[in-house]
């Protein structure tokens, strides 16, 4: 004998009941209908948005990849012909070593090469696809490395350095790409406090990996600047490249790992570098 169609969640009714009852299954059957279908179509909301934010992200890494191209072959042939220029220049030099007015005017030409061959480097580094060299570090060496090698800069500016973290923490990571997003990083905090300020370094161990924040005590972010920090090219510095802060992000991204901004409660910005786990070793005390 075969059974009645029954509406999933709804029990069958029995061939005497009555007309209430008969409305009451009807509107319980029409409420969970509504439930189902207000549930697809939330999914299909979701789906569809999670869709569309997936094809933006593949248009732009396209984007990213004919733009890393076609930087990286500008960028090789400039540095090629960069550096028959900087041995003339090196010659001309010791030519007129006893000319003042001549050698202000020289360096000043140098300087522009120089300034040049930082932003090859730039286009160099964005655009390379190595993989990462693992090897096991202290992080706090590679924090006072740097800052060591920006002392200087540091005095000039009158820029007062805290730092908090562990000494027996180590890292397993790329030690060169590290410290470039490093490097990139404090450069930028340098570059918002001018006339002085705090530069905080800070790691923290949290449920995703390592944390390593940068914060300065300068303006803060815009939120347009914040949305678009990371993008190649996107810059509000006077004679920036763009391509410091993408540096880091894509430093960032080959270690599996991501860098975040965000403006402090006290004032100035934070980046945040984050390692996983997988990459974070503790030494031994």
């Amino acid at each position: 004998m075969s059974e009645e169609p029954t509406v999933t969640g709804v029990p069958p009714l029995d061939a005497g009941a009555d007309l209430e009852t008969v409305l009451a299954a009807w509107h319980t059957a029409t409420l969970r209908l509504e439930q189902t279908h207000a549930a697809l179509r939330d999914e299909v909301r979701r789906l569809t948005d999670e869709l569309e934010a997936k094809n933006r992200e593949l248009a732009r890494q396209n984007r990213l990849a004919d733009l890393g191209q076609m930087a990286s072959h500008v960028a090789h042939e400039v540095r090629n012909n960069l550096v028959p220029v900087t041995l003339y220049l090196s010659l001309l030099r010791r030519r007129i070593s006893k000319d003042r007015d001549s050698l202000e005017i020289l360096e000043k030409i140098a300087a522009g090469f120089t300034a040049l061959e930082a932003t090859v480097n730039d286009l160099l580094h964005f655009t390379s696809d190595r993989d990462p060299q693992w090897q096991t570090f202290a992080l706090r060496r590679l924090l006072e490395d740097v800052h060591a090698s920006l002392a200087p800069q540091f005095l000039a500016q009158a820029i007062k350095l805290v730092m908090d973290v562990p000494k027996n923490q180590c890292v397993t990571a790329d030690q060169h790409l590290l410290r470039r997003a490093v490097l990139n990083l404090i450069l930028n905090a340098l570059d918002a406090m001018p006339d002085g300020g705090t530069l905080t370094v800070t790691s923290f161990c949290g449920p995703r990996g390592l944390e390593l924040e940068i914060a300065d005590s300068g303006p803060g972010l815009l939120d347009e600047v914040m949305q678009r920090a990371f993008e190649p090219f996107f810059t509000t510095k006077r004679g920036g490249t763009g391509l410091g802060l993408a540096i880091v992000a894509r430093i960032a991204e080959v270690h599996g790992g991501e860098v975040t901004a965000a403006n402090c409660p006290e004032g100035g910005a934070a980046f945040t570098l984050l390692i996983p786990h997988l990459a974070i070793q503790e030494a031994a005390a």
